[in-house]
């Protein structure tokens, strides 16, 4: 039992001992593992394989399902940006529609009234015309009924009298 000790003061030298060494139990567990590390390392690793392999595909799935919804958003954007801007556009037109149709309404009215006032001011002028006229003829009588006495004796008077009525029968 020396020996290795020897070898390790001496210098180098080969052990030959199997028991010593332990090359038989290194063998077996060599053995052990080259005939049964591959079928539990490689279903391990082949699982694990197909775990990330099945990973990746969703992955995959999920980012063409997130770029299917992003240009579907992106769609959907332009469209109703699309829509926003006609309806602006359809209210700025609705809007000068409107506008313009009170502008004209405004006009309407104002030239609706100033022609009333027209009317107004010439049924009133014509009112004031008559209830003159009416005055000037009223003063007029009073003046001829109150100077006709002194001036117009008897007869004329008879005669004035009946050439008025005579004029008023034929009218």
């Amino acid at each position: 039992m020396n020996f290795p000790l020897t070898l390790a003061i001496e210098g180098f030298g080969l052990n030959l001992n199997l028991f010593e060494t332990n090359v038989i139990n290194l063998a077996v567990v060599i053995f052990g593992l080259y005939k049964f590390l591959p079928n539990f390392l490689g279903g391990m690793l082949k699982k694990r394989r197909e775990a990330i392999l099945a990973d990746l595909n969703d992955a995959e799935e999920r980012l063409l399902e997130a770029s299917n919804a992003l240009a579907n958003a992106k769609q959907d954007l332009a469209e109703a940006e699309k829509k926003a801007t006609q309806i602006i556009s359809d209210c700025k037109t609705r809007a000068e529609a409107i506008r313009l149709e009170s502008e004209k309404r405004t006009v309407e009215e104002m030239a609706r009234i100033k022609q009333g006032a027209a009317s107004d001011l010439n049924a009133e002028a014509a009112r004031v015309t008559t209830q003159l006229r009416r005055e000037a003829a009223r003063l007029a009588i009073e003046k001829a009924l109150t100077s006709l006495p002194s001036k117009l004796d008897e007869t004329s008077q008879a005669k004035f009298l009946s050439q008025s009525i005579i004029d008023l029968e034929q009218v």
